[in-house]
């Protein structure tokens, strides 16, 4: 999968690494109820961060050795005991592939080695003071391995939308992997580890549980720019920002991408926004122009005792707003009409409509929808890639000031980018016209 990343010249991959110096950044958002929206606007997320997580320090150099038999108990263990050690197992794992990211002047973080060549996987928050608004690397970024080496990476891929980045570095001999799991097996409840590295010398761990698996954008609002997250009580500060979450069998089953909120990208979302990249040196985002709501059983027989006329479905996606303009206007839907399939398969989700659109932009899709006096029809629409980069002449970027830059940034959904070379990259806001 890597073997396109690994054979980049620098200053080719320096050219696609910054896809996103200035992408939309992709702050978690809340939107109202349970709705969702196939391209519109978000404002910043709260996620409450619990106290109940489990906080670990192991030393730099021992993280792969196990505790010397005379100090310990070889007496039958107790439940805790025995979760304590499947712990340490995984974390045990997983923490030879772990790095220390730093930049000059900039923020730390952590990565993991996904290749033994050194492809480094870490978050694009952690990566950006070393990006500058020509698309090139402006500073290496360092990097420091679990026995002490240390190295100067590259950025080869960068998208600040998911918050995810590729870092690579140059090693003559084959480095340490952690295993890549599937975070589409993450079950609510499930155990999880966060591991990073606040400081070059220790590494901290500390565990959780996934408190949900759906947190995706039916109810982030960010619709078909897709931002899925998983949260988890795991305590996650400054220094584990890019470092992976890990299952109990020592597996990466997310990137930590915000400290003090306590959410991962899932992993799958993670290699599919690699091999994107690989593919169109870019991730390609489908937009509808419409803002929708899932409904099951409970919210139908709910609109149903409220309006008589409400479509006769057992599921399905409800549309709310309908953009002026976007394809979904062109398509001819309407508030209220309800989509039964999407492309020919069933749907009664946004998330699987998203699923659906993922590789389809430009190509024409049948959709089914039942309207209000219970009349189906089918509509075609045309998915487009959503407006996610603004690309200034750097001259422009120089003279400009903040205010004027905020009024000439207005997309389709009336919301605005503050550009992360006019101001320090934690400010960089969305902000509504």
């Amino acid at each position: 999968m890597f073997r396109r990343l690994l054979t980049q010249s620098p200053r080719r991959s320096a050219a696609t690494g910054l896809v996103a110096l200035t992408a939309l950044y992709g702050g978690a958002a809340l939107a109202p109820s349970s709705s969702a929206t196939l391209d519109g606007p978000f404002r910043p997320a709260r996620y409450p961060t619990s106290r109940s997580s489990t906080v670990r320090t192991i030393p730099l150099s021992g993280s792969r050795k196990e505790t010397s038999r005379e100090n310990r108990d070889d007496g039958p263990s107790s439940p805790g005991c025995m979760q304590s050690d499947t712990i340490a197992k995984a974390a045990a794992a997983a923490c030879p592939a772990l790095v220390h990211v730093s930049v000059a002047q900039g923020p730390y973080g952590s990565g993991t080695i996904i290749d033994p060549d050194g492809t480094i996987l870490t978050s694009a928050s952690c990566v950006a003071e070393s990006l500058n608004s020509r698309k090139v690397s402006k500073s290496k970024i360092g990097v420091t391995l679990q026995d002490g080496r240390e190295f100067e990476g590259t950025v080869v891929i960068a998208d600040f939308l998911s918050d995810i980045a590729i870092v690579k570095i140059q090693s003559e001999t084959p480095l340490p992997t952690a295993r890549i799991g599937s975070s589409s097996k993450i079950r609510p409840g499930d155990q999880v580890i966060a591991l990073g590295t606040p400081q070059a010398l220790q590494n901290t761990i500390t565990s959780g549980i996934v408190s949900c698996t759906d947190r995706d954008s039916n109810d982030l609002g960010l619709g078909s720019v897709r931002r899925e997250h998983l949260p988890t009580d795991c305590a996650i500060n400054t220094g584990s920002l890019g470092g992976p979450l890990v299952n109990l069998d020592g597996e990466v089953v997310g990137v930590n991408t915000a400290d003090g909120m306590s959410f991962a990208v899932p992993i799958d979302i993670v290699m599919k926004s690699i091999e994107q990249f690989e593919k169109n040196e870019r991730v390609v985002r489908p937009r509808l122009g419409m803002k929708v709501r899932d409904l099951n059983k409970r919210k139908i027989a709910h609109f149903k005792k409220k309006d008589a006329s409400f479509p006769d479905v057992i599921k399905g996606v409800q549309v709310l707003v309908v953009n002026p303009g976007s394809p979904a206007h062109h398509a001819g839907f309407r508030p209220g009409d309800v989509v039964i399939e999407f492309d020919k398969k069933p749907v009664g989700t946004a998330k699987e409509i998203i699923d659906i659109m993922e590789d389809q932009v430009g190509k024409t899709l049948e959709v089914l929808i039942k309207r209000a006096d219970n009349t189906s029809m089918t509509l075609t629409v045309m998915p487009k890639e959503a407006k996610t980069m603004i690309d200034l002449p750097q001259e422009m970027l120089e003279d400009f000031s903040t205010k004027t830059v905020l009024r000439m940034f207005k997309f389709d959904f009336l919301y605005v980018i503050v550009v992360y070379q006019l101001l320090p990259f934690n400010m960089i806001t969305h902000r509504k016209m």
